[in-house]
């Protein structure tokens, strides 16, 4: 055989070497794990590609799925791609006009559909698909009745194929040796955010290209488990479970269902894990509701120790050294805390754990962390095959999202928008030549996100280029990511940042937590009285600035919070200051707060906000509460050097 340059050739030569000596997947089905070795996906991989091939398969022709994760659809996916086709992945919860334009506008020949549900989809479209010559299930329950000689069994194109056998012994293996890295491999639609979803075409050459760049940074054993059950629709099951899995002989394991996903997982213990970023903030939540429903003593030594955990991972980010009465206090947190917590959430083999699919709070970052999770956060897309940045071992810093996997290449252009060059790229959106050369010039691909990076390499992404604010100087900033950062505080309950073209710099309008704020002024001994009166004290401010700080070293200079003040109230959906879902009414405020706002860019250091206040016995006054206007040090330095 060629050299090992697509998937199906990959999973052949773990095939030779191993045989029916080590197994290649598990599924868990009526609570029993049922095994498969690699000679029994080879004898169904082999069936079922030559079957498909009986009805009519060619090389380059298009075949959606749709169903959960399962070895048939494993089976199914490499089948495909053995033959030459292209495997094009729909998501469960589709619609039928959803699922009708996934396979429709990628020309699909034939369609795979686990079960009644998903059959019935497309049966109801079945009209609007007049290329799809056969829909082809691998779940019989409640299909026993149907008749359309549309459906057929899995089992069914399975024996077709041992049927062709028969008279192409080699067949199989003579159809895999013809593909090539150039060769397409799936289509994975984007998301259709604004407007309907592209299909990004990946061939086997972007699949092995990510895989590769993922095992430059770690390690990866033929014992290893990993857990399949984010969607195959998404590019990531692909590169972190297919593409591994054919490459280093990792053992699939498939969940019994969707609800007994944390059950299977304990089960299994993986080396290996990939969570959405909502599962680990999920996961947060359940350990912080289980502790609550615990016993006394169990909710203090998770109190106790937790603390230690923290500081353990804070000075291990700073390379900084663990006192040895840290890391004894540490072993005993491990043994009394963390390690039965981790084996709760199915964590205590995870040598590797990711995140992606939304930027993670630096919170929930920190806490697995602290249990000793090597937790890390991806940065990429679709189009680059899932990753282009991700965290190191030893190189964790929790506002951004890593360094550059090996072989990518990634910079920041004139206007801010990251782009990434590298062997991940894509060939492209199908049938959209015009889009195609919008997102890809000169082989860098155009993100469409904005970034900076930090003076260690770290890529600090900002959100979308389209949400940027433009600055008087004609510097943009990201106000959200702002928002969102300042959020990660404790002691910051809302914030909404200020600029525009009329302004020279970022400056931000506080509202304080009044709870949080408030524990901690008893606890330093700052006496208070009232919301107004806690929020203007000197050192809430500095306590607030020091976050304040902590977010502009994540940014470019000219997007950095230059002044902030301290509102001297939260911000009120009932007074038409937030919405419903409590998000930022930026115009009503910028309007309402006015005065204040041009005090922060007249240099001011204070402003006396006037307030109409109605009493109970309909009389109106005005209250007047005197704020101050805080220039965050950093840019107080400048400007004493200046002056």
């Amino acid at each position: 055989m060629s050299q090992l340059d697509t998937l199906p050739k990959h999973f052949l030569a773990q095939v030779k070497k191993y045989g029916d000596k080590k197994v290649a997947m598990r599924q868990k089905d009526l609570g029993i794990w049922k095994s498969f070795t690699w000679q029994d996906s080879y004898e169904h991989v082999r069936d079922f590609c030559l079957g498909l091939v009986k009805l009519g398969l060619k090389r380059g022709d298009k075949v959606c799925i749709v169903g959960d994760n399962d070895p048939q659809y494993y089976w199914a996916l490499l089948a495909i791609q053995a033959a030459g086709g292209v495997a094009v992945g729909g998501f469960t919860d589709a619609r039928p006009e959803e699922l009708q334009y996934v396979a429709g506008f990628a020309d699909c020949t034939l369609v795979l559909a686990k079960d009644q549900e998903q059959c019935d989809k497309f049966l109801e479209i079945k009209p609007n698909l007049p290329n799809v010559r056969q829909l082809i299930y691998w779940e019989d329950k409640g299909l026993w009745s149907y008749t359309d000689p549309w459906l057929m069994a899995f089992e069914d194109v399975e024996a077709l194929g041992r049927q062709h056998l028969q008279s192409n012994p080699h067949l199989f293996e003579e159809l895999v040796a013809q593909g090539s890295a150039d060769d397409l491999a799936i289509f994975c639609y984007t998301s259709g955010t604004t407007g309907l979803p592209k299909a990004a075409m990946l061939s086997h050459g972007n699949l092995l290209f990510s895989h590769r760049a993922y095992s430059g940074i770690e390690e990866r054993y033929d014992t290893d488990n990993y857990v399949s059950f984010l969607p195959l629709a998404w590019i990531s099951e692909h590169v972190l479970g297919v593409a591994t899995h054919v490459v280093d002989g990792l053992i699939i394991n498939f969940t019994e269902a969707p609800e007994t996903v944390q059950n299977d997982i304990r089960e299994i213990a993986p080396q290996n894990l990939f969570y959405a970023s909502r599962i680990w903030e999920g996961l947060v939540g359940y350990v912080q509701a289980r502790i609550n429903d615990s016993t006394p003593l169990n909710r203090w030594l998770y109190h106790t120790f937790l603390p230690i955990g923290y500081k353990v991972g804070e000075l291990k980010f700073n390379n900084q050294p663990i006192p040895f009465g840290l890391r004894i206090l540490y072993a005993l947190g491990q043994f009394a805390v963390f390690a039965p917590l981790r084996d709760k959430l199915g964590l205590t083999r995870v040598r590797s754990a990711y995140t992606a699919g939304g930027t993670l709070s630096p919170d929930v970052l920190r806490f697995f962390r602290a249990l000793g999770v090597n937790l890390k956060q991806i940065y990429g897309s679709t189009e680059v095959s899932g990753g282009a940045t991700v965290h190191r071992d030893d190189d964790v810093k929790f506002e951004t999202v890593g360094k550059p996997l090996p072989g990518v290449d990634l910079k920041i252009s004139e206007e801010g928008e990251i782009l990434i060059k590298g062997g991940g790229v894509f060939q492209g959106y199908y049938k959209n030549p015009e889009a195609t050369a919008e997102a890809v010039v000169d082989g860098w691909f155009h993100t469409g996100d904005a970034g900076y990076i930090d003076e260690d390499g770290h890529l600090i992404c900002l959100g979308r280029m389209k949400e940027l604010i433009e600055l008087a100087g004609g510097e943009k900033y990201p106000p959200y990511f702002i928002e969102g950062s300042l959020k990660f505080s404790p002691y910051i309950r809302e914030v909404m940042t200020v600029g525009g073209k009329e302004r020279p710099f970022v400056s931000a309008l506080v509202a304080i937590d009044f709870d949080n704020v408030g524990r901690w002024a008893e606890k330093n001994g700052i006496v208070y009285t009232t919301y107004v009166d806690l929020s203007q004290k000197p050192e809430v401010y500095n306590l607030i600035q020091q976050d304040v700080e902590r977010v502009n070293n994540t940014l470019p200079p000219p997007a950095r919070v230059k002044r902030f003040v301290n509102m001297h109230k939260e911000f009120d959906p009932d007074e038409g200051e937030l919405t419903r879902t409590r998000k930022l009414r930026r115009g009503y405020l910028e309007e309402k707060y006015r005065d204040m706002i041009d005090a922060i860019y007249r240099g001011e250091e204070h402003v006396v906000v006037r307030a109409t206040i109605r009493y109970q016995d309909g009389r109106e006054g005005v209250l007047e509460t005197p704020v101050t206007i805080q220039t965050v040090e950093d840019f107080a330095r400048q400007e004493a050097v200046a002056t």
